[in-house]
């Protein structure tokens, strides 16, 4: 599910200003001790794509560590009100600047942070909206796939507007080609609608059953993460 793990991304200018540490990832104090050792011992402050595990069990014990607080779109996960992370969220790091962009659908509290800089070309982090890898997990209930095809377009149109030149997963390498990529996410997603109408068309009903036809050459260890997206596109052909 975490394909090489969890990608812990520390983003800041240190002539200026502590670094923003994003998804410190899961309670490992071996690793949140080497993530501030790299951020060169201090952090302004750390940033979550989601509320997932694994990207926020060490969020809490990272910020004490480095002396912070805590931003999340979850209030759940964020340090008090003030650090409720919203769409447009917007914080100068010297050279660099980053900014929140409400990105549902993974997850109701999805949020991707778009990296902008003088001297080099934009980048979007993306938690598991998009992976190095393979495509991303519809989490029903919490996740929601109307959501997550306007959170496509979100994405498109940012990386259009910015010039953006790389993704940064959650799980996996860098991707290039971010506009491609995003789009190749959108069709793929399109597709698996068509291959869930057929498969009900010739009798499947359980979200399971549909998973057998539809992901029948996926190795069957994913099959109950390819079920909750088969949940997620049966909830949103309800709907449509």
């Amino acid at each position: 599910m975490t394909l090489d793990g969890t990608n812990t991304w520390v983003i800041g200018d240190p002539a200026h200003i502590a670094p923003v540490i994003i998804d410190p990832g899961p309670l490992d104090q071996d690793h949140l001790e080497r993530v501030l050792e790299i951020a060169g011992g201090q952090a302004s402050a750390v940033w979550l794509t989601h509320r997932h595990h694994d990207h926020s069990d060490g969020a809490a014990r990272m910020a004490e560590l480095a002396g912070c607080q805590v931003m999340a779109a979850d209030p759940a996960f964020a340090s008090d009100q003030d650090c409720e992370l919203e769409d447009g969220y917007h914080l100068d790091l010297g050279e660099l600047a980053l900014t929140a962009v409400e990105t549902p659908g993974h997850t109701s509290d999805s949020t991707s942070f778009l990296i902008t800089g003088r001297h080099q070309p934009a980048m979007l982090i993306t938690g598991d909206m998009v992976l190095g890898r393979g495509t991303t997990v519809i989490t029903h209930p919490d996740g929601d796939l109307a959501d997550y095809f306007e959170s496509l377009q979100t994405m498109i149109n940012i990386v259009d507007d910015h010039g953006v030149a790389e993704l940064l997963p959650g799980h996996g390498d860098r991707v290039g080609d971010p506009a491609g990529v995003l789009r190749y996410y959108r069709t793929h997603r399109q597709q698996r609608l068509d291959q869930v109408r057929a498969a009900l068309d010739s009798g499947a009903r359980a979200p399971m059953d549909v998973v057998r036809i539809v992901y029948a050459d996926t190795d069957p260890g994913l099959w109950p993460a390819a079920e909750q997206s088969v949940r997620a596109q049966l909830a949103y052909l309800q709907r449509s």
